[in-house]
């Protein structure tokens, strides 16, 4: 198994970052990650979903998990490996939210493409949870 995982705190309120998670044609707009994303149905467990990185190919996709407003979780299926992030909110004191994005690769090729495939896949994830946290500031 491989894992990753990367949090920070913000003031804005866990509605208002759960909004932008759920809305997922908008990822694009505060993801730079995402050049494109295709959406096979609501933001709702079992919905398969293609994003394409910027100069890459397309990567499918499904949720997985959903609690409303604390934790949703995808994964690709690459056959020999999982590759699963979980987007967690945790309400902490003080009008304070804890973002988390945690990716684990798991299966039998996992140790083999872990090591490569992970830490290109998180690498942004600093970035990505910035932007999403100051979106969500903003209103």
């Amino acid at each position: 198994m491989w894992e990753y995982e990367h949090s920070v705190e913000t003031t804005a309120a866990p509605e208002a970052l759960w909004r932008r998670w759920s809305d997922m044609e908008t990822w694009p707009q505060w993801n730079d990650g995402i050049e494109k994303i295709e959406v096979d149905g609501p933001f709702a467990v079992g919905t398969a979903f293609r994003m394409t990185p910027p100069g890459e190919g397309p990567v499918e996709l499904r949720l997985v998990e959903i609690v409303p407003g604390e934790v949703f979780t995808d994964e690709m299926d690459a056959g020999g490996f999982v590759v699963r992030t979980v987007h967690r909110l945790e309400r902490l004191d003080a009008g304070r939210t804890r973002v988390t994005y945690r990716t684990e690769i798991v299966g039998q090729a996992a140790d083999e493409v872990g090591p490569q495939l992970g830490p290109a896949i998180t690498a942004d994830f600093p970035d990505v949870v910035a932007a999403l946290v100051k979106r969500a500031e903003e209103g």
